[in-house]
Order: structure tokens, then sequence, then C-alpha cells
């Protein structure tokens, strides 16, 4: 991968959204490990993770917690060295409401998959 190869960060980006709107436990389960290497992590303020299985319980819990929601992305990629950041909102389905954003900073493996995710929380529920 080259230092500005951005179709590599869109397509792991891409994966990753794919993997928090994933429904069922086996979608779940597949779409994570499309989307992370097998020791990838996630860490943001509630959550400190890493290995598939523990991946897929924190977006499992996201799920429970904003049934109807969905992940999406917001802006552009913007990607260097095995980096990217991005930005996204957990947007419901019913009202296009956001109650919460985010933006996130990966590192990808040197097969594309996602290798860390460090996530921040931008705007959360006061509730």
């Amino acid at each position: 991968m080259s230092a500005h190869d951005t179709s590599a960060y869109e397509t792991a980006v891409a994966r990753y959204f794919e993997a928090w709107n994933a429904e069922g436990a086996e979608d779940l389960a597949k779409a994570v490990a499309a989307a992370w290497s097998e020791d990838g992590s996630y860490t943001d303020p509630l959550a400190d993770v890493s290995g598939h299985e523990s991946l897929a319980a924190v977006i499992a819990g996201a799920h429970e917690q904003f049934p109807g929601f969905e992940f999406r992305q917001t802006g552009a990629v913007d990607g260097h060295h095995h980096i990217a950041r991005f930005g996204w909102e957990l947007v419901s389905v019913a009202d296009g409401s956001a109650p919460v954003a985010g933006f996130d900073v990966i590192t990808l493996a040197d097969d594309g998959r996602i290798r860390t995710v460090h996530g921040f929380l931008d705007r959360v529920p006061t509730a």
C-alpha cells in the first residue's frame, strides 16, 4: 500500500461501516472478520476491546442501545501511511435524527483490514 493509496482507506472504512450496520450474529461475525485483522482492536471512551468476538459484542451492544439506527460516514476519508481518519453519525432510520456523532482514526494491517480503531465521541445523548 502506498502512502497515499486512498482507495485502500476508503475500502477499509466501507467495510468498517458494513460491520457496524450488520444485523444478525452470523452477518455481524462475517462483517467483523472482513473489516478487522484477527488481532484487531477498538478503543473509544466507552469500550476497549480486541479480537473478533469482542468487537462483534461491542457492535451488538450499540444496536441494542440504539435500535432502528445506522452508522453513516460524514465527509471524506483522509489517510496516509496505513493511518486514516473519518467522521460518522448514528442516524435514526425513522426520522433522520443523529444523537451520536464522532471521529475515528484507524490503522491498517498489511492486508488492508483494520488493525486498530481509536474513536472519539463528539456528540452524545444527555439522557
